[in-house]
């Protein structure tokens, strides 16, 4: 399919779904790059693992990047009138419950959080996966939803319990230079690994037959280069899955880098189709032309790197981590009310223009 990409596939959002339908997100080899972009990323940390020292800073470098998304779903809140007025009062009071919360979980139990923070992201990442492929779907005309969800989710705790059963997760612990709270934390899983073991191949069992439920649906419906686009990115997600089994520090490198990389691209998308359609937030018009994106992200970028400096300065990086937790939560919290695709404004920002199709 990517063998007949033009120049065409460069071209703005707008012109380019003209001519595709929608199909894509950005274009065919943009967004083909965006789904399977874990891939590099794993491959040069699967290099480097040989160097302790290499591995602790490849790896630093992709949680300074996964920090560096999270504010940004902040920017889509407060920047856009109509959300914020859609849930006012939580979006008013979250942030003051999330410091309360967190200073709370802290003093209770550093392991506790540390666990509950790490599932809960793994979580986030994997439904960013289920939202872009619902994108897909929407645009291919289905609603597989009810089969993606528990597929995706299948996967992801059958990944998960086979590091639990079969993974060094100490020693792992070790090459990250992991201590304190999150070495506790892979600790007790690590306790856990006789029951990891039987609970694997039930979820490797399950994991197949939800598989092969979906292929079947997806065989169901006439086959289109939106269809066509949905099966890249989904063996992509699959991949993925596959790749924190076969080497667990290359996979979860990758996982963590592209949900931060793919957010990135799905908001610029959404935001230039926001400011082509005339879209009169305050998010909107200041990425309205190329020049004003470009100061923008500049501006944006010099926030969050400002912010990095100075909690990493302050008490030993403690508030670093405070602040990780923070935006973390909120970006988790947030995002499942500003990314729903059965509203319309939402679904025309990503290019879609189909009717919600009924239930199947």
């Amino acid at each position: 399919m990517l063998l007949g990409i033009t120049r065409s596939t460069f071209t703005t959002p707008d012109a380019r779904s003209a001519r595709t339908g929608s199909a894509w997100v950005h274009g065919p080899l943009a967004d083909t790059l965006l789904g399977w972009c874990w891939l590099p990323v794993a491959l040069l940390m699967h290099d480097v693992e040989s160097s302790i020292t290499r591995t602790q800073g490849l790896m630093a470098i992709i949680f300074l990047i996964s920090f560096a998304h999270q504010p940004l779903t902040l920017g889509l809140v407060y920047g856009d009138r109509e959300q914020f007025r859609a849930h006012r009062r939580f979006y008013m009071w979250v942030p003051f419950a999330a410091v309360v919360l967190i200073a709370i979980g802290l003093n209770v139990s550093l392991t506790l959080v540390a666990l509950t923070a790490g599932l809960w992201n793994a979580e986030h990442t994997l439904m960013q996966r289920y939202g872009v492929l619902r994108i897909y779907g929407r645009k291919a005309g289905d609603d597989h939803g009810r089969l993606e969800k528990p597929m995706l989710i299948t996967w992801l705790v059958t990944a998960l319990l086979f590091l639990g059963a079969y993974v060094d997760l100490p020693r792992l612990a070790r090459k990250l230079g992991v201590d304190g709270t999150n070495r506790r934390s892979l600790d007790m899983l690590q306790s856990a690994s006789s029951v990891a073991t039987v609970l694997f191949w039930i979820g490797a069992a399950a994991s197949l037959v939800l598989a092969v439920r979906w292929v079947r649906a997806e065989r169901l419906r006439p086959v289109s280069t939106a269809r066509r686009a949905k099966w890249i990115y989904a063996a992509g997600t699959l991949g993925l899955v596959v790749a924190v089994m076969v080497d667990p520090l290359a996979g979860v490198a990758g996982y963590v880098a592209a949900h931060a990389i793919e957010y990135f691209g799905i908001v610029h998308s959404s935001l230039h189709r926001r400011a082509a359609t005339g879209d009169e937030s305050m998010i909107a018009r200041a990425s309205g032309t190329r020049s004003r994106r470009v100061g923008l992200y500049v501006a944006y970028f010099g926030a969050v790197a400002t912010l990095m400096f100075v909690t990493l300065s302050v008490s030993g990086g403690q508030l670093y981590a405070y602040a990780i937790l923070f935006f973390g939560a909120l970006h988790i919290l947030y995002d499942g009310f500003v990314w729903k695709l059965r509203r319309p404004s939402v679904a025309a920002s990503l290019g879609i223009t189909a009717p919600v199709p009924p239930p199947t």
